[in-house]
């Protein structure tokens, strides 16, 4: 029993590591396809004088160096100092920031996520609340964040909230509302017939919603983990942008776009970083699901009874 349980084990633990591999070699390749892209476009429009070949349209984004820098500058330009009379490189310098907003976004995921699961609950255990507040949480979601951002900041600074911690509510608003749709959906995708059978065993809904319906779930909480993941740093970095927060990638590509015109190559590594750390949470919160898919799995019968029980 030991012996077929650490096979199966191994197996496993074996396809696990290849299915990322096969994931980081995907990454890499599409990487390397875009920046072929990027660098066949810009030749051709510097041979065609910004023309489609053969013809007289022109091509929808110049390609000159202001507009479109090589993709080597852009590389380069991480290594240069950040700033002039500063020994700390563009990188460093983008790899602070990056940390600064991947806090306030770990703080807004962590938020939204407890926020949306609560709502998930209520709504599932009072029909009337899902009927009440489902249309509110959809028409949340209505309003340009740019425009609530500012807001939110100025209360917070009115209140015992740090700048920091406004932004981190931004990120929360964008966080909550796909945790709350998907996990009532997963919360209610259980057949009628387990529930009734549930029932017939006089199991409480508290128990009914831990053995039942939280399992049940767990094929559309992740999705939603990692949207809200990647819309967390969406959040984070646009309440950067319009409230002037400093220290995160937001405020790197509001200053960097002011000088965009003696220095295009930072606002695009700025923009690539950001683009990093969504794909950074989104990888984190799917290795937390393949940690807990391969737990499960992992979880010899008679353990899986005896929870059952």
């Amino acid at each position: 029993m030991t012996d077929s349980v650490g096979g199966r084990v191994s197996a496993q633990t074996l396809a696990s590591v290849t299915g990322m591999a096969r994931r980081l070699v995907a990454t890499v390749l599409a990487l390397a396809a875009v920046v072929v892209l990027w660098e066949s476009y810009k030749w051709m429009g510097g041979r065609t004088d910004d023309h489609w070949p053969g013809t007289g349209f022109g091509l929808p984004v110049r390609t000159n160096d202001l507009v479109m820098p090589h993709t080597g500058t852009i590389w380069e330009a991480l290594w240069d100092p950040v700033q002039r009379g500063r020994d700390q490189t563009l990188a460093s310098f983008l790899f602070e920031s990056a940390r600064f907003t991947f806090n306030e976004a770990a703080l807004g995921f962590v938020i939204g996520t407890v926020v949306g699961l609560a709502l998930a609950v209520v709504m599932l255990r009072f029909s009337f609340a899902e009927r009440g507040l489902m249309p509110w949480i959809n028409i949340s979601q209505t309003v340009p964040l740019i425009a609530l951002a500012p807001i939110i900041v100025t209360w917070g600074r009115s209140s015992i909230l740090s700048d920091s911690q406004a932004v981190s509510v931004i990120a929360t608003y964008l966080t909550f509302f796909p945790v709350a749709v998907n996990a009532l959906q997963g919360l209610q995708s259980p057949a009628k017939a387990d529930v009734e059978l549930m029932r017939s065993y006089a199991a409480p809904w508290s128990q009914t919603l831990w053995k039942l319906r939280v399992p049940a779930a767990r094929p559309y909480l992740f999705p939603a983990f990692k949207l809200a993941a990647t819309l967390s740093v969406v959040g984070a970095i646009v309440g950067e942008i319009s409230s002037g927060v400093k220290g995160g990638l937001g405020r790197a590509v509001l200053n960097f776009a002011t000088i965009y015109s003696t220095g295009p190559e930072k606002l695009y590594a700025a923009v690539l970083a950001s683009a990093l750390l969504g794909l950074f949470v989104f990888v984190l919160v799917s290795a937390v699901e393949s940690f807990v898919d391969r737990n499960q799995d992992h979880l010899p019968a008679n353990v899986s009874s005896a929870a059952g029980a």
